[in-house]
């Protein structure tokens, strides 16, 4: 029996607490903390996962059998599933499994539901640093329902820390295998109209002049697995001017399916898959606050949006924040200046250092 606490809420964290509760659920904590909307929600403990291991004796687990160092895949996919069948093969302890129940009913009764449709997200400690980004290597499930729906999918979410890609990827960093520290963000389901990613700098050049917005039709998953290609929105983060668009066809979004997580694809007719799934009063209001956002933490940053047409057309909800880790590593390029001057152009070129080109 623990007495100390497995879940807070994610308006009582903070980028400090990413020991805690893993690097996910401490921004969502600081996006609130800066004045972002946020779907309200809760976050697991990484001690509610160490917990959860030492009540199933499931401690010495993490090994790579027969590995050599020639065969890391083949290695990493047999712990990858030995770990899920396992975990899920495991019961919460009856003390986490109360509070996770009490949460989860709390969450309903603010958003007036019985059985509240949750996104389930994997925070791992070591996740979405300014040093080390897992981005992509753990688990989100959409739409959970249901209580027992949402012990199974913390369960997955703390099995995804060892997916093959996330064991490939501890093992070239030189990071323990046991060591890893692994919480869960619990959000009510954004069920949205557009959704996708933006980065308050180029993520082809570096430019930090600009915001580029990359967006599709219903949930995020089918531009974060890369299913489509989005819209492209680039905004000039000085003036907050629309400086290009490139509107592409999203012939399908996603929209929530099941109470286990499952999606439904939905194919569009031709009208709504070729229009923008952003106006420009939505454009700029996601820059501005991506520019305020970059202001606040002091680094360029990664985030994910979701804009909903309730209660209001153009309501924008943050979902994620991570530093940005390629650009801004390396020595920052020349801002982008007057480019609509001929003459400030010409200057620039010349002075702009060689290899450092404009988005």
């Amino acid at each position: 029996m623990r007495d100390a606490p497995f879940v807070f809420d994610f308006a009582a964290l903070s980028e400090h607490d990413r020991p805690l509760v893993g690097g996910k659920a401490a921004s969502l904590g600081a996006l609130l903390a800066a004045g972002c909307p946020v779907p309200p929600g809760f976050a697991l403990t990484t001690a509610a996962y160490r917990y959860f291991l030492e009540a199933n004796g499931l401690t010495g687990l993490f090994r790579l059998d027969h590995f050599d160092g020639a065969n890391l895949d083949e290695a990493a996919a047999a712990l990858s599933r030995r770990v899920e069948e396992t975990f899920l093969a495991a019961s919460l302890p009856d003390d986490l499994a109360n509070q996770l129940a009490e949460s989860y009913a709390r969450l309903g009764q603010l958003v007036g539901s019985e059985a509240p449709a949750v996104a389930v997200r994997s925070s791992a400690a070591d996740e979405d640093s300014q040093t080390a980004s897992f981005a992509g290597q753990h688990e989100t499930y959409l739409g959970i329902q249901g209580f027992d729906q949402l012990a199974r999918a913390v369960r997955r979410c703390w099995a995804s820390a060892y997916t093959p890609r996330a064991i490939a990827y501890r093992i070239h960093r030189g990071l323990s295998l046991e060591d890893a520290a692994v919480g869960v963000a619990v959000q009510v389901l954004v069920e949205p109209r557009a959704a996708g990613v933006l980065f308050t700098l180029s993520p082809r050049t570096g430019d930090r002049s600009l915001v580029v917005i990359e967006g599709s039709w219903g949930l995020g998953q089918a531009v974060v697995a890369g299913e489509v290609t989005p819209d492209e929105y680039v905004v000039s983060k000085v003036t907050l001017e629309v400086l290009r668009k490139h509107v592409n066809p999203k012939p399908f979004r996603y929209r929530r399916g099941g109470p286990d997580g499952s999606l439904v694809r939905e194919e569009l007719p031709p009208e709504q898959a070729n229009a923008p799934c952003l106006d420009d009063t939505e454009i700029v209001e996601l820059a501005q606050r991506a520019r305020a956002l970059e202001k606040h933490f002091g680094y360029p940053i990664d985030v994910e949006w979701a804009i909903t047409d309730e209660p209001a057309k153009g309501t924008i909800y943050f979902l994620q924040c991570r530093p940005e880790t390629v650009w801004s590593q390396k020595e920052r390029p020349a801002v982008t200046m007057a480019i609509n001057n001929p003459i400030m152009a010409i200057a620039q070129t010349l002075v702009r250092p060689a290899g450092n080109t404009r988005n």
